[in-house]
């Protein structure tokens, strides 16, 4: 029982590690160096569930309203992002990703793929079964 908790920690912690070694070099694949990655952040939840709130849009951040108010104008001010007022609440306005803020996140994972790309093609093929499986087991893991 104790070599199987030892075995577990220790793969818990290489994988903690290559997990984060491997998001790092990621991140640094940048289209766009203006837009930090909190930026990245919203636009990529409001791609991903629509116009929100800028309530709504703090939550799905788990950030304060305050804070998402700073990113919400950062974001306009860039022109990835548009207000509009909210339909029945008129002390509310709705945010949405505009185009050039869509363009944005699809020019961020464009850059992100190539690099990934690369690194893939120096694998075998393998090792790119291997990871086809891992990345299987790593979404039912981040689901849970």
């Amino acid at each position: 029982m104790a070599l199987e908790q030892d075995v577990g920690s220790d793969l818990a912690s290489r994988l903690r590690l290559s997990v984060v070694r491997l998001n790092r070099r990621l991140r640094s694949q940048r289209a766009d160096d203006s837009a930090s990655l909190t930026h990245l952040s919203a636009l990529y939840a409001l791609k991903s569930c629509g116009p929100l709130t800028p309530s709504e849009l703090a939550a799905t951040e788990r950030v304060r309203p305050p804070s998402m108010t700073r990113v919400i104008a950062a974001l306009e001010d860039q022109g990835w992002v548009s207000r509009r007022d909210h339909p029945t609440d008129g002390r509310q306005s709705i945010i949405e990703i505009t185009r050039s803020g869509a363009e944005l996140l699809a020019a961020e994972a464009s850059l992100k793929e190539r690099w990934l790309n690369k690194q893939l093609a120096e694998l075998t093929e393998e090792e790119r079964i291997t990871l086809a499986k891992a990345s299987d087991i790593f979404d039912r893991m981040a689901g849970s």
